[in-house]
């Protein structure tokens, strides 16, 4: 079979180095990819937002399934368009992607349908907002409705914060959101939750738990991600059941109940207050960098993953994972989440050791003159597996310390409720 993959970060790079072990695997092709992806698949430069362009490169390709790995071309709609014109899509059609496309709509579905999830208020001016603030207690978790790369949510702890976050996304910060949700926080614990649904039901795929701030102990602006963990301690049986059936099930009937039942993957960012577990948001596709991790510890085919969920058929998939920990490390530009270095060149990536236990995952890189270079932002996801996070981690420094690139930072914590700093 052949597979074209949509995107160029480390989560694609992840899903063709995990479509590649498949027998049955046929051609690959990353639209755009980067320097990473072009090392085991073909890339084919496109804009992922020119769905014309897709399709015929699709066609041209003979491509039997397309995965659609970041969320803006699933908010537009691209698979609408190509499943109108009887192409496999794995990924949820325009409709379905408000769940993670317009943050209302989401925390509204949960309000209809009973899903817990934290208090909140919808806003389209500034005086009615401010006027919420002022009467509610601090912290408050203030929201750009729309999609904002991971950067449109900021906890205020001053309602002086607050009101300044609120004016800029009704001012127009992130051209996505003209209005701004206004929430409840939530103190406890957040945990990743991974599912593969099709119209007759959905199967889990992994858990796991990510650092969202770029600084060390969770501190400074919120970022795609600096890192992550699989799977996840505060996972249990019985936790699994709650979330289940109080938010996955309910989801999923409810997108049913408004005739776009859910399809591709659904990944549910949690808290886990006091054993209960809370939906703070949904994404409409795989989180990265937790795809990153998560792909490492699978050990059933990818491809008949994709390939039963495309044909309505997860009810008959035994997904199973590696006993294993798994960890990455994200390696960014100096200056992320703000204004960072680009064009930087990386200069001995090809000679360091990658096996079935340890993986770097591009991200911003592409390759010129046989050199890779940096674009910037999130770069690199240093990715390991070993008997225990600890161990796995340390094998993550031990390849960092051996990469050439002056111009880039990481966090030394990922994993630092679990195993600390050492």
């Amino acid at each position: 079979m052949n597979f074209a993959v949509i995107g160029s970060g480390g989560r694609e790079h992840a899903l063709c180095y995990k479509l590649k072990q498949s027998p049955k695997i046929g051609n690959i092709i990353c639209i755009p990819g980067n320097a990473g992806t072009k090392k085991i698949v073909e890339n084919i430069k496109e804009d992922i937002l020119n769905f014309g362009g897709i399709y015929k490169i699709v066609k041209k390709k003979n491509i039997d399934i397309v995965i659609i790995g970041p969320e803006q071309p699933l908010v537009n709609g691209l698979s609408d368009y190509l499943i109108e014109r009887n192409i496999r899509v794995f990924g949820p059609d325009k409709f379905a992607s408000q769940l993670e496309g317009s943050k209302s709509f989401m925390k509204n579905l949960c309000k209809k349908n009973n899903i817990p999830t934290a208090d909140f208020a919808v806003f389209y001016n500034f005086k009615d907002a401010s006027n919420f603030i002022e009467k509610n207690s601090i912290p408050i978790v203030v929201k750009a409705d729309g999609l904002a790369s991971g950067k449109g949510v900021t906890i205020c702890y001053s309602k002086k914060d607050a009101l300044k976050n609120t004016k800029e996304i009704l001012e127009g910060k992130f051209k996505s959101s003209k209005k701004v949700v206004l929430e409840e926080f939530l103190d406890g614990e957040e945990l990743s939750y991974f599912a593969v649904v099709d119209e007759n039901g959905y199967r889990f795929f992994g858990s796991a738990q990510d650092h969202k701030r770029v600084g060390e102990k969770d501190t400074g602006p919120n970022t795609g991600g600096m890192g992550s963990y699989s799977p996840a301690p505060l996972f249990t049986k019985e936790l699994e059941k709650k979330i289940e059936k109080k938010i996955i099930e309910p989801t999923l009937q409810a997108m049913k109940d408004l005739d776009h039942p859910y399809k591709g993957f659904l990944y549910a960012g949690l808290m886990i207050k006091k054993g209960e577990p809370y939906l703070i948001e949904y994404n409409i596709r795989m989180g990265d960098p937790e795809c990153q991790v998560l792909m490492m510890r699978l050990k059933s085919d990818l491809l008949e993953i994709v390939d039963c969920a495309t044909k309505n058929k997860t009810n008959k998939l035994k997904i199973e994972w590696a006993e294993k920990s798994s960890i990455t490390i994200v390696l960014c530009a100096n200056g992320y989440p703000s204004s960072y270095i680009k064009n930087s060149e990386i200069k001995n990536l090809p000679d360091l050791k990658i096996d079935k236990n340890n993986q770097i995952f591009h991200a911003g890189t592409y390759e010129k003159n046989n050199k890779i270079y940096s674009i910037g932002g999130r770069v690199l996801s240093i990715t390991a597996s070993s008997k225990n996070l600890k161990d796995a981690r340390q094998v993550c420094f031990n390849i960092i310390k051996k990469i050439n690139w002056k111009d880039g930072f990481f966090r030394k914590d990922i994993g630092w409720r679990i195993i600390g700093n050492k």
